[in-house]
């Protein structure tokens, strides 16, 4: 995947009855296409699909659930836009089937460290894109928060090695929200660009929790705040966001992108 002079925006699409921002709206083959089709007209450069739900206090599914949910999705999408989709998973028999369906990229909130090698094996096997995410069971950081990401990279890296998968095809999301509080949340953000000499970085920040908290706002209020973390993040090296609202980022990004990159570029 290819950066340029403007940031790459991931539609957020979740084919889940228990989404935190738009669970159960987009729960049909039919639904999820017309949803598609509204974020791609609006700007989205990837859509991201996810059958499960990591929202705080998520119960797990089956197997089988997951797959029933999103791989007639990707199928349809794949027939019918030209647009690049990405699968939202950690298990690797949904990365598998979903690139056999017709997706291109497998964004992992367990950062290939879920299973022993496996979701790395899938993504070498079809050659496809990964979204590795910083996560962990806890809050507690024994040292330096960046330096516990940058060490959970590390791992990342060595695995997709032992496992044939090109480091140049892995793209790092530093997990906002996943092991982490707001005080964790607000220091990762205002340190994202200690770790962009490490690979693409994506931001996944939309309607989040820390950015409700100081004014109490509910998920669907959270789009201002949404955009200006993602701006922030963008200005630090960040090169792909994933959004709910596509369409008000698109418009803040052809000011924000002109801006950002002309001062990288003086």
């Amino acid at each position: 995947m290819k950066f340029g002079n403007s940031t790459l925006i991931m539609g957020i699409l979740n084919v889940t009855p228990d989404s935190f921002s738009d669970g159960g709206q987009f729960n049909s083959v039919d639904s999820a296409l017309n949803q598609a089709k509204l974020l791609v007209a609006q700007g989205a450069d990837i859509l991201d699909i996810g059958g499960q739900s990591t929202r705080p206090g998520h119960k797990e599914i089956p197997l089988e659930e997951e797959l029933r949910r999103v791989i007639p999705v990707i199928e349809k999408i794949s027939k019918e836009l030209d647009c690049i989709i990405s699968i939202d998973t950690y298990r690797y028999e949904v990365a598998d089937a979903a690139l056999q369906a017709g997706a291109h990229i497998i964004n992992d909130v367990w950062g290939l460290q879920k299973d022993n090698g496996e979701m790395a094996k899938v993504a070498a096997k079809h050659n496809a894109i990964v979204v590795a995410m910083h996560n962990q069971d806890t809050k507690e950081y024994s040292e330096d928060i960046i330096l516990c990401i940058k060490q959970f990279f590390k791992k990342t890296f060595q695995i997709a090695e032992r496992n044939g998968l090109d480091r140049n095809k892995i793209i790092i999301d530093p997990g906002i929200g996943f092991g982490k509080g707001y005080s964790e949340n607000i220091e990762v953000i205002n340190r994202l660009d200690e770790l962009t000499q490490i690979a693409p970085l994506l931001l996944g920040v939309s309607k989040k929790g820390f950015i409700g908290k100081d004014l109490n706002l509910t998920p669907d209020e959270r789009v201002e705040g949404t955009i200006a973390v993602n701006i922030l993040g963008i200005s630090k090296g960040v090169k792909i966001i994933r959004v709910h609202n596509v369409y008000e980022h698109k418009r803040a990004l052809a000011i924000a992108d002109k801006i950002i990159y002309l001062q990288k570029n003086i």
